[in-house]
C-alpha cells in the first residue's frame, strides 16, 4: 500500500511540473562580504539555509576560522570546550565543507563548538542551492529545532579563497553576512502567509507547524487587529492522475473526483483516517478564514486552528466533521456560510477555493514554488529558517519600511534600541528632551521629529530646528533667552516661521546674545550735556546739571527756563476746564427747577378742587410766585 501511494504522489508531482514549465524553486539569499584582507575585499551571493535562525533585517561582522583538515566537513562534534567561541568582542563564522552528512548536522556541531554563524562552502562548481533540513529519521536526534544560529552555502571558488586566504595567516579574515535586504520593506504594511496542513500525524514537520501556531497566535492577532499586517493561510492539495481514478486509493485519498488530494496520514489504506478528510478540513480551514475576514475579524482563523488541534486531534479520534462544527459555534461564526463556501465536494467539478490553492502552489514573478511544507512567504519572498514564533516575528518586522515599525517590533526582546546609546550619533536637545534619533528594528535613523505640532527641519545628525507657529513653546525654539531682574528676552520672534535674532539692545547670531553697551560703543545719548548709564537690554540718559532735562524723541538736553510757556499752558487749559465746569452745574440746575415745578403743580392740581377759572388763576397767580411761597 505505502509503495502504491509513493508511486501515485510522485505521478501527481510531475504532472504538476510538467503542467506548469516556468515554474521553479527560487533560491533565497543573503550576502557574504569580505572585510579584511583588503586586497581581498569582495561582495559575494550566499544561500540561506532552510533551518536555524537568520538575521532578517540585520547583518553579521565576525572572524572566519577554519579547523583541520580532519574536521573540515564537521560530520563530528569537535575537540575540547567550544574551541571556535570567540575570545573577543568579535563573534567567529565558521567554514565547513560540504559532504558526508546532513547540512544540518554540520551546522548544530559548529554551534555547539561555539560558532555564532557557520558557511559551508560547496565542493561542486555548480549554483547556490538551499540547505534544507532532514525529513523525520533517527539521524535527526532532535538537534534541528534547536539550532539557533545562521547559516548559508557558498559556491566552491568563493569558499577556495577564504580558505587559501587563512592558510597564509599573515592578516585576520573579516566576512560581514549581511541579511538586510534578503527580506523585501517596501511600505507600512506586511503581506505574508503560511502554506499549511490540517493533518496532525505526519511527524516532526506536522508537530512544528502546529507548536508555531499555538504559540505566534497572539503576535498575529496584535499586528493583525493593529492593521499592520495582512495574513493569509494557505493548503497544499495533489490531484490524482487520471488512470487511477477509479481506484480505491484515489478515492480514499480526493475529493470531486480526483481533483483534491492529500496523503493517507497514516499511509495505511486499511485503518485509521483517509486522506479526503485531510482535504475537507482543509477546505474548512480555508472557508472559516474567508468568512471571518468577511466579518471583518479576520485573526480568529488563528483561534480556530488552535482549538481544532486541541479538541479535534486524530490522535484523540476526534478529528472529525462534528467536532469541527463545535468549534466553528464556540467561536460564534455562521456555519452555514462556512457550509457554503465549501461547496459540493461529491460533484464531478472543480471547487473555486480549492482551484485557486493549487493555481497559488505555482510560484509567478519572483517567487518560486511552494514544495516545502510547511511554508512561510514574507513579502511574497520565501522565508528560510526554522518555523519559530521569536525568528517568523523578527522576519517579519524586517518586512517593515523603516520607521513604520508597529511597537511590537521595538520590544527589547527581539531588538537593540540603538539610540540608548549616545544618542545613536544623533542631534539631540537635552533641555527639552528632544532626539532626532528613532529607534527602527533594522537599527536607528537619524531623522528631525515632529514635537507638540512643531516640525522640526536639519539633517538630523548635527542641527535640528523648529519650523512654524508654536516652536517658541518649546525650548524657546533652540533660540537664545534670558531673565534679569525680572525682565525676560527672548531672540525667537512668534511671528517668524523659523530662525532666531536677538532682540534690540543685544547682539549675536540668535543662539548666543549679549548685551550691547550703547554707551560704551557710542550709539545712544551723544547730544552736548548728556550723561549715558548702560542697562541690561537698553540704556538710560540724563542731563548734567540740575537746570536742565533729557527730551529722548529729540535726543537733547533743554534748560528748565524753557518751561514757562509750558505752565501758561497748563494754567490755561485748567481754567477752560474750570469755566465749562461752573456752566456745566448752572445748567443742570435750571433743568431741575423747571421739572420740580412742574411735578408739584401736578400734585396741587389733585387736592384742590377749583374751577377752571379759578384753577387757572391759581395756576398764574403760582406760576408768578417764588418757588418758598408754596
Amino acid at each position: 500500500m505505502a509503495s502504491f501511494l509513493t508511486l501515485v504522489m510522485l505521478v501527481v508531482s510531475a504532472k504538476a511540473v510538467f503542467q506548469y514549465v516556468d515554474a521553479r524553486f527560487v533560491v533565497e539569499k543573503s550576502s557574504v562580504s569580505v572585510v579584511s584582507p583588503y586586497d581581498l575585499r569582495s561582495k559575494h551571493d550566499a544561500a540561506i539555509a532552510n533551518f536555524g535562525v537568520p538575521d532578517y533585517g540585520g547583518y553579521m561582522f565576525g572572524a572566519l576560522r577554519y579547523p583541520e583538515s580532519s574536521q573540515a566537513r564537521g560530520c563530528s562534534p569537535f575537540d575540547g570546550n567550544k574551541p571556535f567561541k570567540s575570545n573577543s568582542s568579535r563573534p567567529t563564522i565558521l567554514l565547513l565543507e560540504r559532504g558526508d552528512c546532513y547540512f544540518a548536522l554540520k551546522v548544530w556541531n559548529g554551534q555547539q563548538a561555539g560558532a555564532a554563524a557557520v558557511l559551508v562552502a560547496d565542493t561542486k562548481d555548480e549554483s547556490l542551492i538551499t540547505m534544507d533540513s532532514p525529513e523525520e529519521s533517527k539521524d535527526a536526534d532532535g538537534y534541528i529545532e534547536k539550532i539557533g544560529i545562521p547559516s548559508a552555502l557558498i559556491d566552491r571558488s568563493f569558499g577556495n579563497t577564504l580558505k587559501d586566504a587563512l592558510k597564509r595567516g599573515t592578516e585576520e579574515v573579516v566576512l560581514k553576512i549581511d541579511w538586510t535586504e534578503s527580506m523585501p520593506h517596501p511600505d507600512q504594511r506586511v503581506e505574508y502567509e503560511l502554506w499549511t496542513n490540517s493533518n496532525d500525524e505526519c511527524g516532526i514537520r506536522c508537530d512544528e507547524q502546529m507548536n508555531f501556531v499555538k504559540n505566534f497566535k497572539g503576535h498575529a492577532q496584535i499586528l493583525e487587529k493593529g492593521g499592520y499586517t495582512q495574513f493569509t493561510p494557505h493548503y497544499i492539495t495533489w490531484y490524482c492522475p487520471e488512470v487511477f481514478l477509479e481506484t480505491r486509493q484515489c478515492k480514499s485519498q480526493c475529493i470531486n473526483r480526483g481533483r483534491y488530494c492529500a496523503p493517507d496520514p497514516e499511509q495505511d489504506f486499511r485503518e485509521g483516517y483517509e486522506g479526503k478528510e485531510v482535504v475537507f478540513e482543509n477546505l474548512r480551514q480555508l472557508c472559516v478564514h474567508r468568512v471571518a475576514n468577511e466579518s471583518k475579524r479576520p485573526w480568529v482563523w488563528w483561534d480556530y486552528v488552535t482549538d481544532f488541534h486541541i479538541r479535534c486531534s486524530m490522535k484523540e479520534k476526534r478529528y472529525n466533521k462534528e467536532c469541527a462544527e463545535q468549534v466553528i459555534k464556540s467561536l460564534d461564526l455562521p456555519m452555514k456560510k462556512i457550509n457554503k463556501c465549501m461547496g459540493d465536494t461529491e460533484a464531478d467539478r472543480e471547487n473555486e477555493i480549492l482551484k485557486a490553492e493549487q493555481d497559488l502552489q505555482v510560484g509567478h514573478g519572483s517567487r518560486g514554488d511552494v514544495t516545502i511544507l510547511p511554508t512561510m512567504l514574507i513579502n511574497n519572498v520565501q522565508y528560510r529558517g526554522k518555523l519559530e514564533s521569536g525568528a517568523i516575528l523578527k522576519a517579519i518586522c524586517a518586512g517593515f519600511k523603516e520607521t513604520t515599525d508597529p511597537p511590537i517590533c521595538l520590544s527589547a526582546d527581539i531588538e537593540t534600541n540603538e539610540c540608548l546609546q549616545n544618542n545613536g550619533g544623533c542631534w539631540q536637545d537635552p533641555a527639552s528632551n528632544v532626539t532626532a534619533c528613532k529607534d527602527t528594528f533594522r537599527g536607528r535613523v537619524c531623522e528631525c521629529p515632529l514635537v507638540n505640532g512643531v516640525q522640526y527641519q536639519g539633517d538630523g545628525y548635527s542641527s535640528c530646528q523648529g519650523v512654524g507657529a508654536g516652536r517658541c513653546w518649546i525650548n524657546n525654539g533652540g533660540c537664545w533667552s534670558d531673565t534679569k531682574e525680572g525682565i525676560t528676552f527672548s531672540a525667537c520672534i512668534e511671528s517668524e516661521k523659523s530662525g532666531c535674532k536677538c532682540p534690540p539692545g543685544f547682539k549675536g547670531d540668535g543662539r548666543k546674545c549679549e548685551d550691547v553697551d550703547e554707551c560704551k560703543e557710542n550709539l545712544a545719548c551723544q547730544c552736548d550735556g548728556c550723561s549715558c548709564k548702560n542697562t541690561w537690554g537698553g540704556f538710560q540718559c540724563s542731563c548734567k546739571g540740575d537746570n536742565k532735562i533729557y527730551i529722548k524723541e529729540h535726543n537733547t538736553c533743554i534748560e528748565r527756563s524753557n518751561t514757562k510757556v509750558g505752565r501758561l499752558i497748563t494754567l490755561s487749559v485748567i481754567a477752560v476746564v474750570l469755566t465749562v465746569g461752573v456752566a456745566g452745574y448752572i445748567f443742570y440746575r435750571y433743568r431741575l427747577r423747571s421739572y420740580m415745578d412742574k411735578e408739584i403743580m401736578a400734585i396741587m392740581s389733585q387736592y384742590m378742587p377749583l374751577d377752571s377759572h379759578q384753577n387757572q388763576n391759581q395756576v398764574v397767580h403760582h406760576q408768578d410766585k417764588p418757588l418758598r411761597s408754596v
